[in-house]
């Protein structure tokens, strides 16, 4: 099996944003992140057709976001896992999405999805974080920078930008 690790590029940032856009292909990256693996567990979980299964865990194979390994020695059988570099991406953001769809759904029939950490072994309900204050990051209170502007980053003599400050050179 090639060792899509060590090949990530921008493109391939590109081509995982655009595997997980098309119709199945988050939600089979859902179910192997919540411990459903196994071809036959992922086809009765999804409601999903044999043959678009295995052509949408063949892309994400390829692509490098899973690896499959052979379960069983007398049939070819395989279950499935996030690889590495995957779970670096698609842990945070599953929960992420996950939280918010629980949080803001109207089904009161939704299953709830519990995590642990498990570094200290507690529930946890994980939230994005400002690596210098350590306060929670929301909508409200991020924006986006240009390069040099904020925090310890900012070039000395500059005022960081207000709301509006598009960069403008004329005054």
């Amino acid at each position: 099996m090639p060792d899509h690790e060590s090949r990530v590029t921008f493109q391939h940032g590109q081509e995982f944003l655009a595997a997980i856009s098309e119709r199945w292909n988050y939600q089979i990256l859902r179910e192997v992140f919540f411990g459903v693996g196994r071809f036959g567990e992922l086809k009765r979980a999804l409601g999903i057709s044999a043959n678009i299964l295995t052509a949408r865990l063949n892309s994400l194979t390829e692509l490098g976001v899973l690896t499959k390994r052979a379960y069983r020695s007398d049939k070819p059988w395989y279950e499935y896992e996030l690889t590495d570099s995957a779970r670096e991406l698609v842990v945070p953001a599953i929960a992420a999405i996950t939280r918010w769809a629980e949080t803001h759904a109207t089904d009161t029939d939704i299953t709830r999805h519990p995590l642990m950490h498990t570094t200290c072994g507690n529930p946890t309900n994980p939230y994005l974080a400002c690596s210098s204050c350590h306060q929670p990051v929301e909508a409200s209170t991020l924006r986006p920078t240009a390069a040099g502007e904020g925090g310890a980053g900012r070039r000395r003599g500059t005022a960081p930008a207000t709301p509006g400050d598009h960069g403008s050179e004329s005054g």
